[in-house]
């Protein structure tokens, strides 16, 4: 990775490392985001006892670790990789797969412009990180606001060049929320009123809605926005149009909110 924190990890802290040696009663790793060193005792490597601490990590093997305690003047740093749960794991390579894809933009754009990968990291990510704690939540943000790139006060050519590579790589985020809409209706043209009231929450949900059959009148709604407050505002507007175009045509219509998981 290019890109290297300064200082130490906090207590606490989750941290990518690769392991160096493996020995009777520890481990041995290197943090790749600090270029530091640390080392996890048997008793943190796995819970229960253990036969042959090799079943659990081998050198070169890349793992993720929670940082125990720190002694800066000694340069000691405990870490523990039995205290790290599959969510946080998943959440830790996940942030190190995205700033792994940014400074691939980077090394794409550098290809281009005939520079050194190293040379371009370091003008972009010296602004970039004035601003945003990666690299990757930067580009992210400029594929909504095109102004962040131009802080950046790079020639254009070069800062053309960035642009078209990040919006190749990196997509707007979107959330989605859903919910099922129950429908009833007795009227001789029940199919009519209830093909209207889709349609109306379709228009409403202005081209971010879907719409599935579930059966027996129950229907599941899903929107995607670029975050939760639109998404919210087109839930509504969508099942509040579709209800009123059923009880104005004496039939019942009810939503229920799906948790998000």
């Amino acid at each position: 990775m290019l890109f290297k924190k300064q200082g130490f990890p906090e207590d606490g802290d989750l941290v990518l490392c690769t392991v160096t040696s493996v020995q009777f009663h520890s481990v041995f790793v290197d943090m790749d985001e600090y270029g530091k060193g640390g080392m996890i005792h048997i008793s943190e490597v796995s819970p229960g006892r253990i036969r042959n601490i090799r079943d659990f990590v081998k050198e070169g093997k890349k793992i993720v670790c929670k940082v125990l305690r720190i002694n800066q003047e000694k340069g000691y740093i405990d870490l523990s990789l039995r205290r790290v749960n599959e969510s946080e794991k998943r959440r830790k390579i996940d942030q190190i797969k995205r700033e792994q894809n940014a400074e691939k933009i980077v090394e794409i754009a550098a290809g281009k412009l005939g520079l050194k990968t190293e040379i371009l990291y370091k003008e972009i990510s010296d602004k970039a990180l004035s601003q945003y704690q990666s690299l990757y939540e930067f580009f992210e943000a400029s594929t909504k606001d095109e102004k962040l790139l131009e802080s950046l006060g790079m020639e254009e050519k070069n800062l053309k060049v960035l642009h078209e590579t990040v919006n190749q790589r990196i997509k707007p985020s979107e959330v989605e929320i859903k919910g099922k809409l129950k429908i009833t209706t007795y009227a001789p043209d029940g199919i009519g009123i209830i093909k209207d009231s889709l349609k109306k929450a379709e228009e409403a949900g202005k081209g971010r809605i879907s719409i599935i059959y579930l059966g027996s009148g129950l229907y599941r709604l899903m929107i995607k926005a670029p975050d939760y407050k639109e998404a919210e505002k087109l839930m509504k507007n969508a099942t509040e149009s579709a209800i009123s175009i059923v009880v104005k045509n004496d039939g019942t219509a009810e939503f229920t909110r799906e948790s998000e998981k």
